[in-house]
């Protein structure tokens, strides 16, 4: 599987033509193709091709974290990962697109957003054929049809498919809100969320529907609002079969069957199955009556109270006539 070139003093990989000037790099590179995987951790069993990364494995089961930021302290398992990390600090972004120009903190980011390019998304998930550029991600959007949540909130056990997911969650808890707008001084826990809320001020609405030409403010709304056009349902309710568009919806749908009512009224203690519910619930305590009508200036603390209100104007005008 080596060629030695006499006139550079190189050995080269006969399978895709690598070259090195050192032997034992060979070897090592030899293990791509062949698979070979001769490092063992003695503890998960896992295999690794070069001791290097066993080394590095190793520190996930010990917790040894050996290269620490000299800005926060954060610790890091290999040098690699520092490094990254300290772009977080200084701000530099020395990775470019060169279709759209946008820049990214990290190698891999840049990797995965050329996808979007090239429409370069490998792995599709049986169930609702969507696709993604990462097998990472269908892992876990596999998740969200088998209603699986590995990753649970030690304080108000709600449970989660990413780990990341519950690290944004648990800044509810501690009230961490560290980005700020700069228009209206509204602060959030996530920059993508002030992203977001930005598109509020200056009515921006980036991603469009290409069948009916609907525009949404996030890119989430446009992939539930097209099943809309597929009528696809693929979030599945295993108690009564009921089939629901959206994740949240079969959420909500599940508290009928265990009887779950996590919203509680501060004032008299009633609990609700949804938010919304303790919302209207709470206009009984403040007396806030945000609906008014238009003919005779009534006002109401539900808005389906003020639909059928206005049934009662178009009678009597219909009557007139």
């Amino acid at each position: 599987y080596l060629h030695l070139n006499k006139n550079e003093g190189l050995f080269s990989c006969k399978i895709c033509g690598k070259t090195s000037s050192r032997k034992c790099h060979l070897d090592v590179h030899m293990r791509t193709h062949t698979g070979e995987k001769p490092f063992l951790c003695n503890l998960c069993g896992k295999g690794f091709s070069q001791k290097g990364h066993l080394t590095i494995h190793t520190r996930t089961h010990t917790g040894e974290r050996p290269f620490s930021c000299k800005i926060c302290e954060k610790g890091f398992i290999e040098k690699g990962l520092l490094t990254d990390h300290m772009s977080v600090h200084t701000g530099e972004r020395p990775f470019l697109c060169k279709v759209c120009g946008k820049d990214f903190r990290l190698k891999a980011d840049l990797r995965r957003h050329t996808m979007t390019h090239t429409g370069g998304k490998r792995f599709a998930c049986v169930i609702c054929f969507k696709t993604f550029c990462r097998k990472g991600r269908l892992t876990l959007h596999m998740e969200s049809h088998t209603g699986e949540d590995p990753f649970s909130c030690k304080i108000c056990g709600e449970g989660f498919c990413e780990k990341d997911f519950l690290t944004e969650h648990m800044k509810i808890h501690t009230g961490d809100r560290p980005f700020p707008c700069k228009i209206c001084g509204k602060s959030f826990s996530r920059k993508s969320s002030l992203t977001v809320h930005v598109r509020t001020h200056v009515a921006e609405k980036p991603f469009s529907c290409t069948l009916c030409g609907k525009s949404f403010q996030y890119k989430l709304s446009l992939t539930e609002h097209m099943t809309i056009h597929t009528g696809e349902r693929p979030f599945l309710c295993k108690v009564c079969g009921k089939r629901f568009r959206e994740k949240c919806h079969l959420t909500v749908h599940m508290r009928i069957h265990t009887g779950e009512k996590p919203f509680s009224c501060n004032i008299c203690d009633k609990r609700f199955c949804k938010k919304c519910h303790l919302t209207v619930h709470m206009r009984i305590h403040t007396g806030e009556k945000p609906f008014s009508c238009n003919v005779c200036e009534k006002r109401f603390c539900k808005k389906c109270n003020l639909i059928l209100h206005m049934r009662n104007h178009a009678s009597e005008n219909s009557v007139s006539c």
